[in-house]
């Protein structure tokens, strides 16, 4: 197994990480993470860097937004990979996040199987319907297919 140095250059932790370079210059514009630069100005990455790449991609599979991981990012250590106490603290406060997004999926999954398997077309029944856009009350996204709530006619 090939040794990865302490501090790594945009390209290794891109190739590392399996991120493009250009998101990690963005993460580290929104204070994601960060580096220090050599006398010519480059990017190094101290190695730890790795598993914050990991955490904010495992943040947003679940959902969580880039403020939201940036928070809980706050509560770990900087400079060093987290030990098992600091990262079950942040676990912690995910579950219920986690718990939230497992229902979304379900009740979406549920709606559109119903829904487009059902072929029934009815512009009064069908919950993807949606006249003058009643759904922009109740906030961004697909609220008539993952919220209970139906839309009235």
């Amino acid at each position: 197994m090939k040794e990865i140095p302490d501090r790594l250059t945009i390209g290794e932790l891109s190739a590392r990480s399996g991120m493009a370079a250009s998101a990690l210059r963005y993460y580290e514009e929104l204070g994601l993470i960060s580096s220090t630069r050599t006398a010519g100005g480059q990017r190094r990455y101290a190695r730890a860097t790795l598993r914050r790449v990991a955490f904010v991609r495992a943040a947003q599979q679940v959902g969580l937004s880039l403020d939201e991981a940036r928070e809980a990012m706050a509560r770990l250590p900087a400079d060093r990979a987290p030990n098992a106490r600091e990262w079950s603290r942040v676990a912690r406060r995910w579950e219920s996040r986690v718990e939230e997004r497992i229902a979304e999926l379900q009740r979406l999954k549920e709606r559109l199987g119903g829904c487009v398997g059902c072929g029934c077309l009815s512009l009064q029944k069908c919950r993807l319907y949606n006249p003058g856009d009643q759904a922009a009350e109740r906030g961004p996204g697909a609220r008539h297919l993952i919220e209970d709530v139906p839309l009235s006619s």
